[in-house]
């Protein structure tokens, strides 16, 4: 399943720093942030909560840009 997702990342390499963070969780198949967009289209692994997923893709993103907001 695929779900995008309103960001709001300050620059560029934030947005690519996130990307890196969030493919690295559990249940993420696939993810591309779109600075220029703001968007993050996650496409996650059969049998994982898109909701429980995206709890930890958020905490991931946190730890690399305390800043950034993904709207869920």
């Amino acid at each position: 399943m695929k779900k995008s997702y309103k960001i709001e990342v300050d620059c560029a390499n934030c947005a690519n720093l996130m990307e890196h963070a969030a493919q690295k969780t559990t249940g993420v198949q696939n993810v591309t942030v779109n600075f220029m967009t703001q968007k993050m289209i996650v496409e996650f692994a059969e049998g994982h909560e898109a909701g429980e997923v995206m709890q930890a893709v958020l905490k991931a993103c946190k730890k690399v840009e305390p800043d950034c907001e993904i709207y869920l």
